[in-house]
């Protein structure tokens, strides 16, 4: 049988000519599929809309770490679908999200940047969950949870939170927290 190589550096000749191209331990430039052609309905360059506004219940693909790295207000919805939510958030340093329970949603944060202390429990007077959270890191609050997320560094902290199903109105800009306080 002739032993046939995946990729260009012989680091991988032990593996079996049959192994799975995902098991194979190398990086995407030296994947079979790197600089294939994408077929799709508009260039690549086009594909990340920058404007923070909700593209809901449509199609939609964007890089989530530098949309939510440039994010510069409390919180935006920028998919808003029948049964799922993506925000992203930036929390200005010392401050938090606000104490909140989601009786009926589940969610879903991601640290992008800065540092965060959140703390989670059932009742609100006895937050007995409680983790630093860094870039990087998720949170999984299930629906019924009280909690809050408290940025402790120097930098705004930045995130972004998937709700299912989804808690906000479709279009949410809340550009301050104040902004959310103040809704009739």
């Amino acid at each position: 049988m002739k032993q046939v190589k995946r990729c260009c550096c012989h680091l991988y000749d032990h593996y079996p000519p049959y192994a799975p191209l995902y098991a194979m331990p190398y990086t995407y430039e030296q994947s079979p599929y790197y600089m294939q052609p994408i077929h799709q309905t508009q260039p690549l360059n086009k594909r990340m809309d920058n404007s923070y506004s909700d593209h809901g219940h449509k199609p939609f693909v964007t890089n989530i770490q530098q949309a939510t790295n440039k994010n510069d207000t409390f919180r935006t919805a920028i998919w808003t679908g029948k049964h799922l939510q993506v925000t992203l958030m930036s929390i200005p340093i010392s401050e938090d999200i606000g104490l909140e329970v989601h009786e009926t949603v589940d969610q879903f944060l991601r640290i992008e940047m800065g540092h965060g202390y959140v703390q989670m429990g059932k009742n609100k007077d006895h937050l007995n969950v409680s983790y630093y959270v860094h870039p990087g890191d998720a949170i999984f609050v299930p629906a019924g949870v009280w909690h809050n997320l408290t940025n402790i560094s120097n930098v705004p902290l930045k995130l972004y939170s998937i709700y299912a199903p989804p808690e906000h109105p479709f279009g949410t800009i809340h550009v301050t927290k104040q902004d959310e306080v103040d809704l009739p």
